[in-house]
């Protein structure tokens, strides 16, 4: 949901539905998956300014605060984090040099490098990584993914200028991978003290990257090369300052117009194109298609599984059976995206494929809903249990993905079940999302590993009008699961833990607690004198490497 009032993770460019709020996990950089590398161009081109259209303008820039897509390409290049990740899920230093963890794995000691400014020209060092934990943590920051990711967080203090100490209330083998995300970006301390909303239009960080006048509503962010950056993570095929003068970066909501600005040459790259103007533009002389699988969560259809007719996993596991979701991707998407066999995505660490449960059995999902109850018949063929219809609202506040709606809505039909589509304002979806009100909700989540799942399905994570805005939108709460979660958390290896994830991703396909349809594929079109652009391990456009020819 970026993908106002929706807040989302990942949109695909063809629309992935929900509006509420999801995750934007983002880290670092990996190599370019389109074929426009450096190494094809020659030596890198110093200068110029990137011209890039978005789809979607963030609520908020500070990543402390949002979760949104659109934020995380547009703070990345301005904070960086403690740590790097991987694709692979590996950690490496960035601003950390070095850490280690205590035994009890409560104590986190990160050694920091000493050599590091913020772009306003203040050193980075231990006080400022207290400074920016503390405000993730501060409830009145009222961050809507952040303070989740670190919810074990105790307190943190600078042992000395370039040592940093983390305390957890408990463990928490997730850390890593939160302090990797922009969500977690090192941001000025003196910015921080500012107001939320001030910082949702302009923060400062160590990034390649700086602005002078912010994030402009309903225009987009000018960003200016930090010629001072000389401390990007080893992983990174450049380092040191950016090729790029700048990247201007202008909200271009409309799919056409954004397609139609890069053809003709009014700007040299654009995210979020739909499956129609990819699919054209890999057959257009001058343009480069570049992608990326996003790994994290598939878009999905997530059931209420708390109340409303879908609270019962024989209806929901109809649903999943009786509907040929992967057909109805591939015909509306044009086969862009993969089929989902699971809960995450196959390019995200620690996924266990969950395909034999996925099996399209029409015959299953009649004896399923038969067995629940459904066995009447209404004058237009939906099925009645004690002269009730089988109805579940779908709701959602996007418009870009009405045609798979209507799609799945003709193939519930056939089961006899009626989805009535609420295509609802962003201000109402919240209020119904936090009273539950409704039966099903899409929406995908980008995350680089599996403890997304935690985010997903965790109890604690249930939205609530005391809670407000959180990410378990299937309001899951199972005990076994719980557990696990626990278990995942105090995992003293990744293999450990993603052993222990395996078995949360067959509980859940067990339970039916989520409906994945497709994988959603990250791509950025570009002129082909766009080169050496690469993507984050989560799958979003990483343009610090990048250069242009002419």
């Amino acid at each position: 949901m970026h993908s106002g009032t929706r807040i989302r993770t990942h949109r695909p460019a063809t629309g992935a539905g929900a509006t509420a709020l999801l995750l934007a996990l983002v880290t670092a950089c990996s190599a370019d998956t389109g074929g426009g590398g450096g190494k094809a161009g020659g030596p890198p081109r110093e200068g110029g300014t990137l011209r890039l259209a978005i789809a979607k303008e963030p609520e908020c820039l500070d990543p402390h605060q949002s979760p949104t897509e659109a934020a995380r390409l547009l703070t990345r290049p301005i904070v960086d984090s403690l740590v790097h990740q991987t694709a692979k899920g590996t950690f490496e230093p960035w601003l950390a040099k070095s850490w280690k963890v205590s035994p009890d794995g409560l104590t986190y000691t990160f050694v920091l490098r000493d050599d590091v400014t913020f772009t306003d020209g203040a050193a980075f060092d231990a006080a400022a990584v207290v400074a920016n934990l503390d405000h993730v943590a501060d409830p009145d920051t009222k961050s809507l993914l952040a303070s989740s990711l670190i919810s074990a967080y105790k307190s943190s203090r600078a042992v000395n200028a370039h040592t940093a100490e983390i305390t957890l209330k408990r463990p928490d083998s997730g850390l890593l991978g939160a302090l990797a995300l922009p969500n977690l970006g090192i941001e000025s301390p003196a910015t921080l003290k500012g107001s939320p909303a001030t910082l949702c239009k302009k923060i400062v960080g160590t990034g390649p990257f700086r602005t002078k006048t912010g994030l402009v509503a309903q225009k987009g962010i000018d960003l200016v090369k930090n010629p001072d950056y000389r401390w990007a993570p080893k992983p990174a095929e450049h380092s040191g300052p950016a090729h790029l003068d700048g990247i201007a970066i202008q909200v271009v909501p409309d799919n056409a117009s954004r397609n139609g600005a890069l053809t003709s040459g009014q700007i040299d790259a654009a995210t979020g194109l739909d499956p129609t103007s990819t699919r054209s533009l890999r057959k257009t002389p001058g343009f480069t298609l570049h992608t990326k699988d996003f790994p994290g969560a598939n878009y999905s259809y997530w059931p209420n599984t708390a109340n409303g007719p879908l609270a019962d996993v024989a209806v929901r596991k109809a649903l999943r059976a009786g509907i040929d979701w992967a057909t109805l991707a591939r015909k509306v998407y044009f086969g862009q995206y993969p089929a989902a066999d699971g809960p995450l995505s196959a390019s995200t660490p620690g996924r266990a494929a969950q395909g034999a449960a996925h099996a399209h059995d029409p015959a299953e999902a009649g004896r399923l809903l038969d067995r629940a109850g459904w066995t009447g018949r209404d004058k237009d063929g939906y099925r009645t249990k004690n002269g009730k219809r089988l109805k579940v609202r779908h709701l959602w506040s996007d418009p870009s993905i009405t045609n798979l709606a209507v799609q799945v809505q003709a193939a519930a039909k056939k089961l006899g079940v009626q989805f009535v589509e609420e295509n609802v304002d962003g201000g109402t979806f919240v209020k119904r999302l936090l009273a539950a009100d409704y039966d099903i909700i899409d929406t995908s989540f980008s995350s680089p590993g599996p403890d997304v799942l935690r985010v997903l399905f965790g109890k604690e994570n249930i939205p609530t009008p005391e809670r407000g805005i959180s990410n378990n939108m299937a309001r899951y709460d199972d005990p076994e699961v719980e557990r696990l979660f626990l278990a995942a958390q105090r995992a003293e290896d990744q293999a450990e833990q993603f052993r222990i994830y395996g078995e949360v991703q067959r509980k859940i396909t067990e339970d039916a607690a989520v409906l994945p349809i497709y994988s959603p594929v990250s791509t950025l079109a570009a002129r082909d004198a766009v080169r050496g652009t690469g993507f984050t391990a989560d799958g979003s456009a990483d343009l610090y490497a990048a250069w242009l020819t002419s």
